[in-house]
């Protein structure tokens, strides 16, 4: 099926990045903000960016909603979710869009909760397990990926460097063909995550063993 050259390529201009691996973030941050992008972020990672120097708009405040829960709302709000999944070419998101005043997210950068990684120690307690199974990280990312065609998700540092190579070679754009790319890793990374998941649940017999 031929794509339409309009379809081809999408202008990064709102991101969210929301991450517990921060390597190179923020230089990927710094890079973002040269082409003028909007940096919504959350917690450790919005702070790690102001105190790098970039501008950051908290998501609560872009929601209009606090952080809540201890921690365990702070993205699933229909402001990002809707940003996120609304298709640029369908006329009636668009005007769902507008008429509720919602922006739209061009890219979504989020990497998971260290959860096998807080299993592998030995006095881990199931609670603290429960707590690390990451909720709004993948929902943002399955969003993400799923609507590809409009928006750029990017779950691994390495791919950092040539995003911001293609943008600066493109006006700040990625080709349709760099956001399915990525959004494939999205859920062998889902995937496997939720494997981790089951794997150590499989092996506790009982909540109160």
């Amino acid at each position: 099926m031929e794509i339409k050259e309009e379809l081809m390529e999408r202008k990064i201009q709102r991101a969210i990045l929301s991450v517990t691996d921060k390597s190179g973030l923020l230089e990927f941050a710094q890079e973002l903000e040269k082409f003028g992008v909007e940096i919504l972020s959350t917690g450790g990672t919005a702070g790690m960016m102001r105190e790098g120097g970039v501008t950051v708009q908290d998501v609560s405040d872009f929601t209009g909603f606090p952080e809540m829960l201890d921690g365990r709302v702070k993205t699933l709000h229909p402001k990002v979710h809707a940003g996120i999944l609304a298709q640029r070419d369908n006329p009636e998101h668009m005007k769902t869009m507008a008429s509720h005043h919602l922006k739209v997210i061009d890219m979504v950068v989020v990497n998971l909760y260290a959860f096998e990684k807080t299993v592998a120690r030995e006095d881990c307690t199931l609670e603290e397990a429960v707590e690390n199974i990451d909720i709004g990280g993948p929902t943002m990312l399955r969003a993400a990926a799923k609507n590809y065609r409009d928006v750029a998700v990017v779950v691994d540092p390495g791919d950092y460097q040539a995003i911001i190579a293609e943008m600066t070679s493109n006006d700040g754009q990625l080709s349709l063909e760099t956001r399915f790319r990525l959004a494939k890793k999205v859920y062998r990374l889902t995937h496997e995550y939720d494997g981790a998941i089951t794997r150590y649940l499989e092996d506790i017999a009982s909540p109160s063993s």
